[in-house]
């Protein structure tokens, strides 16, 4: 059985990112993939990919449903089938997907027509549990993808462009264009870590992070305190990093923005704590997997999916969701931290990270392949 893999993003992130570590255990089970890919996406080619991955670009659904043979397939997309897919459909293809985003606030029939959905986390799986999606009866979750040929937590973090332009539209790619004849310019500046306590931000900086909304109510709260620093490692489009940094202004003196960044162990290394966004947009958060791993701990808003991937008191601290209390459950968890000797260590907590392995996750996909390998047999 050969699967086909669907993902025709082409910027890279996240779902990206599980898309590599999810061939990769595919290979581990003897699954050779098939990935089709945006023609724009180069970084295919610059991650950890099996040797048993073949990669066929396509611009558009419209492409690739024109190339998918009339024949047994597993069809695996990164988020909802194309429609024009399930319109083309062939009777001996199993049609599923991956939910890499939580269907609370989205389309609710986004699955119709699926033979089955994947979850990555059980707020994921409840979203499509009450809309009557096909989901699979529990969690795949993921890993800590830490590239293991960038593993030196000493390396030096260069500032790159706080920006990621969506083509899409006219403003970002006129301003994508001039960016770059700007770039050389500005001179390099490397990472130093200032006095006081680092919380960072590594991630893109998207809407569904919902970081414009949390600085609203944290960036006050964090102006009561001036030996905490905010670290910021990713990119955005115009109006996310506008907005942003509209919400940070209480704090535009200690807050730095790096762009985004390959080696994230450096990254990691260098901070006190990880700071996530908001949670019901949220889906699961490879960063906060990857902190852990890196002995990172975690400050998030006590809620799934964050509940799902955090230990409290263990591999990072919850506070009341901001928006509930204006920040003052926040404000008393900093207070905390600086006025304590509370530093946790999240890489001791084995069990924990043992559900984020990469020889766990092989063994969560094992009983889909079965399901899988059973169905295009039936």
């Amino acid at each position: 059985m050969r699967l086909t893999q669907i993902n025709l993003q082409p910027h890279f992130g996240g779902g990206e990112v599980y898309t590599a570590f999810l061939s990769r255990a595919f290979d581990r089970l003897g699954i050779a993939t098939t990935l089709y890919a945006h023609p724009d996406a180069a970084f295919w080619h610059t991650l950890d990919l099996p040797t048993s991955l073949r990669i066929e670009t396509v611009p558009d659904a419209k492409a690739l449903v024109a190339a998918l043979p009339r024949a047994p397939l597993w069809l695996l997309s990164h988020g909802p089938q194309f429609g024009e897919l399930l319109a083309a459909r062939d009777a001996r293809w199993l049609i599923t997907a991956m939910a890499h985003m939580p269907l609370q606030g989205r389309n609710p029939r986004s699955f119709d027509d699926h033979d089955m959905v994947f979850p990555v986390s059980e707020w994921v799986r409840s979203g499509l549990i009450a809309v009557g999606a096909p989901s699979w009866h529990s969690a795949l979750y993921g890993l800590a993808a830490l590239d293991p040929q960038r593993n030196n937590a000493t390396a030096t973090i260069v500032r790159t462009s706080r920006y990621d332009w969506d083509r899409r539209k006219f403003r970002d790619r006129l301003l994508g264009t001039l960016n770059p004849l700007v770039q050389p310019f500005i001179p390099p500046r490397p990472f130093t870590r200032r006095p006081g306590l680092t919380l960072g931000i590594v991630s893109r900086l998207t809407p569904i992070k919902q970081f414009p909304q949390l600085f609203d109510r944290l960036a006050p709260v964090l102006a009561r305190f001036p030996s905490v620093n905010l670290e910021i490692f990713g990119s955005g489009g115009y109006a996310s990093v506008r907005d942003l940094d509209a919400a940070l202004k209480p704090i535009a003196d200690r807050t730095r923005f790096w762009g985004q960044q390959r080696d994230v162990r450096a990254v990691y290394a260098q901070l006190d704590y990880l700071l996530t966004g908001l949670p019901e947009k949220e889906a699961l958060g490879l960063n906060v997997i990857e902190a852990q791993a890196c002995d990172l701990p975690v400050l998030a808003v006590k809620a799934p999916p964050f509940t799902e991937t955090v230990c409290d008191g263990v591999t990072g601290y919850f506070y009341r969701d901001p928006r509930e209390d204006g920040g003052e459950d926040f404000a008393h968890l900093i207070e905390r931290l600086l006025t304590q000797d509370i530093r946790l260590h999240p890489a001791t907590a084995r069990d924990h990270l043992e559900r984020f392995s990469f020889d766990a996750f092989v063994d969560r996909l094992r009983p889909i392949v079965a399901w899988a390998e059973n169905r295009l047999a039936s």
